[in-house]
């Protein structure tokens, strides 16, 4: 300790009392801190060459204001910090990087030089060391303060307490503390420029107690966001496993979101209500099992059928009674009564606009037309034309569809077709419906 202390009287010592002067931007300087420094402009590069040419001490003070390009002497502060420069490393840029420690404070009496670089004279201000119980009280009062501030502020490393536990000089700790803090250039200015370590000290509690208090309710703050967000991260952790779990059970694509665009296509589907209800209590089913279950293939194909059915599309009837019966006659010769009949009936259809469809049954032997007719109804109509052939069709589950819980079900003739017709008013037509075979379990 007296070792130090000797070393740092013979250094003090050497200092002189003209010293080129480097104004700082939004920077203070206090004694014991070691900081390196870019220097860019002009005539702060000169007062660094002339600190180089002699002893390498420098008066480094603070601006005040930092967007001052060119200041002059009344844009400075008149306390500044001496300080040694240590290391000097030009750049390619042209700038200058310095590492400096500060010795002690000084204050500026006069501008010796002003043009080419500042230079200064300056007095050093002596500090008592005063050791007294209440001088001891504050100065543990200010470090458990700052150890509470270590504690609460992220951005300050626990080591920086290794660097105030130990310093016994009330002024030192008060500077090594203040070098520490996020503080404004005007109040660290503030505290560089109070001389009496006694009230240094009683500044840095002040200082240290608002923001220990602002730094708690910052914590307390980003805790009820945490418990306020508790759930929502929960179910994204939860739902991040699942993929997981499904990618290792044999999932190749994202599960998640496979699920999440059936949903919306059932969305878009435009279903009845208690289609779409059923569909989508039928995903998530689905989303609750492995990927690799028979049940799961089940459930995905007769989703899919679902959504790819027309239940929203539907053709505009084009009721002009000349045009069908030229298209009539261009498909088909004679044939009087059955024309005569399907003309009616649209005529009728064009009286009435909400009738139901009639079922028109044609009977005749093969080759006389029924077939034919049946497109052209659908081409004078404009709608879309599907035909279903029940001959020899024994087993009725060929026509309503089989039951899911088969391996390989599908949906049966008539779904299938209306999933052809791309349209949910199709002229539909039962092909053969007289050749339904018969045997003792009755007719299909």
């Amino acid at each position: 300790m007296a070792e130090r202390f000797e070393r740092k009287k013979k250094r003090e010592m050497k200092i002189p009392f003209t010293l080129p002067l480097l104004p700082l931007r939004e920077m203070v300087v206090f004694p014991h801190m070691i900081i390196p420094l870019f220097v860019g402009r002009e005539k702060s590069l000169k007062s660094l060459d002339e600190a180089m040419l002699h002893e390498r001490f420098i008066l480094l003070v603070a601006q005040k204001a930092g967007n001052i390009e060119r200041p002059t002497p009344n844009d400075i502060f008149d306390i500044g910090t001496v300080a040694e420069v240590l290391q000097l490393l030009k750049l390619p840029d042209g700038t200058t990087k310095i590492l400096v420690e500060g010795i002690s404070r000084a204050k500026v009496i006069k501008y010796l030089l002003q043009e080419k670089f500042f230079q200064v004279r300056i007095e050093r201000p002596e500090e008592a060391i005063l050791k007294t119980v209440e001088m001891e009280g504050l100065m543990r009062s200010v470090t458990s303060q700052f150890e509470d501030y270590v504690r609460l502020n992220r951005k300050v490393p626990p080591e920086t307490l290794m660097s105030v536990i130990n310093v016994e000089e009330p002024g030192r700790l008060a500077d090594i503390i203040a070098a520490h803090l996020a503080l404004k250039t005007k109040d660290k200015q503030a505290i560089l420029e109070a001389l009496d370590p006694t009230e240094r000290l009683e500044r840095l509690a002040q200082i240290l107690n608002r923001e220990n208090e602002i730094l708690g309710i910052e914590k307390r703050i980003r805790e009820r966001v945490k418990k306020q967000m508790t759930t929502t991260q929960k179910e994204y952790y939860l739902s991040e496993q699942l993929k997981a779990i499904q990618k290792e059970m044999g999932r190749k694509g994202e599960v998640i979101d496979e699920l999440a665009e059936l949903k919306n296509k059932i969305k878009k589907a435009k279903m009845t209500k208690e289609a779409q209800e059923k569909a989508l209590k039928e995903v998530d089913r689905l989303s609750q099992m492995p990927s690799m279950s028979a049940e799961a293939a089940v459930i995905r194909n007769y989703v899919d059928w679902l959504v790819s059915l027309p239940w929203a599309i539907e053709t505009k009837d084009k009721l002009d009674i000349k045009k069908a019966e030229k298209i009539l006659e261009e498909d088909h010769y004679n044939l009087k009564k059955p024309k005569e009949r399907i003309l009616e009936y649209l005529a009728v259809r064009k009286l009435v606009d909400k009738m139901k469809g009639p079922i028109l049954c044609f009977v005749g032997p093969p080759g006389c037309g029924k077939t034919s007719l049946s497109r052209s109804i659908a081409r004078a109509l404009g709608r879309n034309f599907v035909r279903i052939s029940l001959g020899g069709v024994r087993d009725e589950a060929e026509i309503r569809g089989h039951r899911r819980t088969y391996i390989g079900a599908l949906p049966g003739r008539i779904i299938q077709a209306m999933k052809k017709a791309k349209s949910k008013n199709p002229v539909f037509l039962l092909d053969e419906i007289d050749k339904i075979g018969k045997d003792f379990r009755g007719d299909p």
